[in-house]
Order: C-alpha cells, then sequence, then structure tokens
C-alpha cells in the first residue's frame, strides 16, 4: 500500500463507512517525509507532477536567516533543534522542519551590528575588540555611525542570546520540499513565548 493523500478511505464523522466507488490515483499519491537533518549538505531531486523538481534535502548545516527589526540577513550554522510544536520526538532525533525553533551561530550578526553601529552586543568583551576600537575612521564614517546611534535600541532578551553565541530562530522555508532550512530570528513577544515554553518542558 502506497501513501495516499486521499480522504475516501477515511470514515465519516458519525463513524460510517464511505464507499469505494473507484481505485486509488496518481494525482492523489503521497511520499515519504525526508526527515532533514543536522549534516553536511545532502540534496535529492525528485520528479513531481507536471515535470516539477522538488529538492528533497536528507541534510542541511546552514541556512540564511533573517534579522527583522534590524533588517538584515545572513548565512549561519544552523547548531541544534530546541523546540517543537508538533512533536517532542523531532526534537530528539534534531530534524529539520519548517516552524521548528532552532539554534543558530551568532557570530555573522554580531559582526554586522559592531560594525555597522560601532558598539558591542552582550556584557561579554570577545577576543579582538580592542583591536577594532583603535582602527581610524574618517569624519564621514563617524557622522554616519553617531546618526544611526541615535535611534539605536535592542530586545535586552536578543542581547542576553548574544553572549552565549547562540541566537534561537525559527524556521520558515520547508527543508523537505525546497531544499533549503532559511528563516528568522526570533524577537519580541515571540521569543519571550518559545522561551517560557522550553522552560516549562524541561520542568516537566
Amino acid at each position: 500500500m502506497g501513501i495516499s493523500r486521499d480522504s475516501r478511505h477515511k470514515h465519516r464523522r458519525t463513524g460510517g463507512t464511505k464507499p469505494h466507488f473507484r481505485k486509488k490515483r496518481k494525482f492523489e499519491m503521497g511520499r515519504q517525509a525526508a526527515m532533514t537533518k543536522i549534516g553536511v549538505k545532502r540534496i535529492r531531486t525528485v520528479r513531481s507532477r507536471g515535470g516539477n523538481l522538488k529538492f528533497r534535502a536528507l541534510r542541511l548545516e546552514s541556512g540564511n536567516f533573517s534579522w527583522g527589526s534590524e533588517v538584515c540577513t545572513r548565512k549561519t550554522r544552523i547548531i541544534d533543534v530546541v523546540y517543537n510544536a508538533s512533536n517532542n520526538e523531532l526534537v530528539r532525533t534534531k530534524t529539520l522542519v519548517k516552524n521548528a525553533i532552532v539554534q543558530i551561530d551568532a557570530t555573522p550578526f554580531r559582526q554586522w551590528y559592531e560594525s555597522h553601529y560601532g558598539s558591542k552586543l552582550g556584557k561579554k568583551v570577545h577576543k579582538g575588540d580592542k583591536d577594532k576600537a583603535d582602527e581610524k575612521q574618517s569624519n564621514s564614517v563617524q557622522k554616519k555611525i553617531a546618526a544611526r546611534q541615535r535611534d539605536l535600541f535592542i530586545d535586552p532578551n536578543l542581547n542576553s542570546q548574544f553572549d552565549t553565541g547562540r541566537l534561537l530562530a525559527c524556521i520558515s522555508s520547508r527543508p523537505g520540499q525546497c531544499g533549503r532550512a532559511d528563516g528568522y530570528i526570533l524577537e519580541g513577544k515571540e521569543l519571550e513565548f518559545y522561551v517560557k515554553k522550553m522552560v516549562k518542558k524541561r520542568k516537566a
């Protein structure tokens, strides 16, 4: 028996069975889940209806993640899967699916922030910070940085994550369909919500 996406095999809400008036159709076909894991990139192409191609990611190690409030997108490494609303088994097996909450490497975003605003992120002092401070800058660059620092604000919860070198992010693409694990960094109310969920899960 193959995987089918039809509803004729299901029971009615009352519990009755539906009549079998036709066999399975090719356009109702389903396929096995990709179950994408963290590892060296491994993608397979799948021919689908109409001669189109799907890109089935079996292993992925990085993706493009967007920092919404700063309008900054960088390619960064995916470190771990920490939460999944649909199934805890997907967290245990570190499976990458859409809407999974993952930890990503904060370094590309920290480097961009420090060069863009000329100020440090987090409380810890990172190696090489003194060297950067001693670099000479032209008057025009100093004016630009000063103008950017006027409206400078960063979420305290997000700022504290930069000390650990890891940021919480959500995957918004479908790794099993497009072969990519892209997403966005969690901020504000959404970040608070998922932090509470993870704390609750640890206590349980």
